[in-house]
């Protein structure tokens, strides 16, 4: 079964929902949605950029981000780390917005949290070159400190303050995307979310761009059109990046043969795998397989 497009957020402690991931181009810790993996949750996400450079697109848009730096990501909102340089390291920062909220129907909430979250903001670059954000970017690596330390009595405390603060800093300097702004675009977000989480779950099948197109109740014109307005693709050009995806996964994890995995993840034929493999990784899968093993050994 494949992974959908939604991710839901284990946290380590369900009784303080607050999760901290270290992504490299090669893993997450702990595991979840890393590099090079499209996807939305219903929390909050702040990502900040330990080492390197990277590139994150937000529904579309693509945020160039150097070490130091980092982005505020609203809840609902689909987004994936495209590119990260060879040796970078991100943090993630995942909670829901009702930490900030104290508890439900406070006036926070209803004054300071919902019209935020809310509203028709998808994120926000944090660049450090105004006061307040090199406060915020100071208060990230504060937090990241505290996550990586051992973790002593009452340090839920200092990191529910120290985000309530962080979310205070941002809110008190940013304004709001006017009401006006066009209500498609939500509509749009939805529509891509369902295709997108087809492909994931379908990928292993022969499915067809009207199938696609079928699982968000739009023409197959509509929907080329909306991949290509928001991840600068095709339909078909994803499905078969997402099938490359899977399996380079399958060849670090797996015994099955080249052709075994070629029909695993969706190709009739093992040559249009392999032409394909090679265009997206300019090696063959059997050189990947041997060059992953080498590094892990």
């Amino acid at each position: 079964m494949s992974k959908p497009l939604h991710e839901t957020i284990f946290y380590p402690d369900v009784s303080f929902p607050y999760i901290m991931y270290t992504h490299t181009i090669h893993e997450s810790t702990p595991k979840g949605r890393g590099f090079n993996d499209l996807h939305w949750h219903e929390e909050l996400q702040i990502t900040l950029v330990t080492k390197g450079k990277l590139v994150i697109q937000v529904n579309g848009i693509n945020h160039e981000l150097e070490t130091g730096q980092a982005i505020l990501i609203n809840k609902g909102v689909l987004h994936v780390t495209t590119h990260l340089t060879h040796n970078g390291q991100y943090v993630s920062f995942n909670f829901p917005e009702k930490l900030l909220a104290f508890y439900a129907d406070s006036a926070m909430e209803k004054n300071y949290v919902l019209p935020f979250t809310n509203s028709l903001l998808l994120s926000l670059v944090i660049k450090g070159d105004v006061e307040w954000q090199s406060k915020v970017l100071e208060m990230l690596w504060d937090m990241k400190k505290r996550f990586d330390t051992e973790k002593n009595w009452g340090w839920e405390y200092e990191v529910s303050i120290k985000t309530v603060q962080l979310w205070f800093t941002l809110i008190s300097n940013i304004s709001l995307p006017s009401e006006e702004a066009p209500k498609y675009l939500k509509l749009q977000q939805e529509r891509l979310q369902l295709m997108l989480s087809f492909i994931h779950q379908n990928y292993s099948n022969n499915i067809t761009l009207q199938e696609i197109a079928d699982a968000a109740h739009l023409s197959v014109s509509e929907c080329t059109r909306s991949f290509k307005k928001t991840i600068h693709m095709t339909p078909y050009d994803y499905l078969i990046k997402y099938r490359i995806k899977k399996g380079s996964e399958l060849l670090i994890s797996a015994d099955y043969t080249i052709t075994e995995i070629a029909h695993r993840v969706g190709f009739n034929h093992v040559n249009h795998f392999i032409q394909s493999f090679k265009k997206h990784h300019h090696i063959t899968p059997n050189n990947f397989r041997k060059s992953r093993n080498k590094t892990n050994d």
